[in-house]
């Protein structure tokens, strides 16, 4: 089973803001995510401010500055993880720095046929 594991910073402290030896545990800890068998890292997104939110009405294009979710739900990056199961998946997640951090991971699965 093929799942997208997308990875939301809620109310994690910004990168810039923590020590050198905490950045350090964080890159460790995602390089080691990019490096499980099944997973296909996704490209770090910027900051959610800088998002566009497009939206057609009555036949025209609207577009608003910033994100469509609140700021602490903002999408901060994405991986793709081939899986047995749902199981293998969660203990994915449970692993990525961003979950320990004040964030949280967003499990769904690729659907099949």
């Amino acid at each position: 089973m093929k799942y997208l594991l997308l990875i939301q910073h809620g109310d994690a402290p910004e990168f810039e803001s923590l020590s050198q030896e905490e950045q350090k545990k964080i890159y460790a800890g995602y390089a080691a995510i990019n490096n499980t068998p099944g997973v296909t890292p996704g490209e770090r997104l910027e900051g959610a401010e800088n998002a566009t939110t497009v939206r057609v009405q009555d036949g025209k294009t609207l577009t608003t500055d910033g994100p469509f979710v609140a700021l602490k739900e903002a999408l901060g990056g994405w991986l793709t993880y081939e899986a047995d199961d749902l199981d293998a998946a969660i203990e994915l997640a449970a692993r990525i720095p961003a979950t320990w951090l004040g964030g949280s991971v967003e499990i769904r699965p690729f659907m099949q046929g």
